[in-house]
């Protein structure tokens, strides 16, 4: 195993524990590379094919790298009725990505949730955590364009 990934000694070295050293490395570094599919299937002793075939079932698993900013659109039942598809689709076309992607840059990455527990502030997204709420197209591109700026 490469020093990279030195830090998975911290998880028990049993085919039991493929999904803990999976969450491991995505904590680490914010996805599963193709260098990770690797490393952890020499660390357990399985086949690569068969890491990824658990990262690909799994949903909370994203092989690609995260954007600086990491951008969650609410399509709860209150954000939804509020809009918040128009608000993914404003994101989306500022951003030219689509959900589960990173822009060219690697500024931003792009995410639907389930919900983000702000149902009075609906329609709402996050970056990077910070709640962003009553959103409208003028306000949304706004706010985008604000971290843009910050780089």
């Amino acid at each position: 195993m490469s020093d990279k990934f030195a830090y998975l000694s911290s998880v028990e070295r049993s085919r039991t524990y493929l999904i803990k050293g999976l969450q491991t490395v995505q904590a680490h570094d914010g996805y599963i590379s193709d260098a990770a599919i690797e490393a952890i299937a020499a660390y357990f002793s399985v086949p690569p094919v068969d890491v990824e075939g658990v990262v690909s079932f799994y949903a909370q698993f994203k092989r690609t790298r995260p954007g600086k900013y990491k951008v969650a659109v609410c399509d709860g039942t209150a954000c939804h009725i509020k809009g918040s598809i128009s608000i993914l689709e404003w994101v989306g076309t500022e951003l030219g990505i689509k959900p589960g992607q990173t822009d060219r840059d690697g500024l931003f990455s792009l995410e639907t949730v389930a919900c983000l527990g702000c149902c009075s502030l609906a329609p709402v997204m996050s970056i990077n955590g910070k709640v962003y709420g009553k959103l409208d197209r003028k306000g949304t591109v706004k706010i985008l364009k604000e971290y843009r700026k910050n780089g």
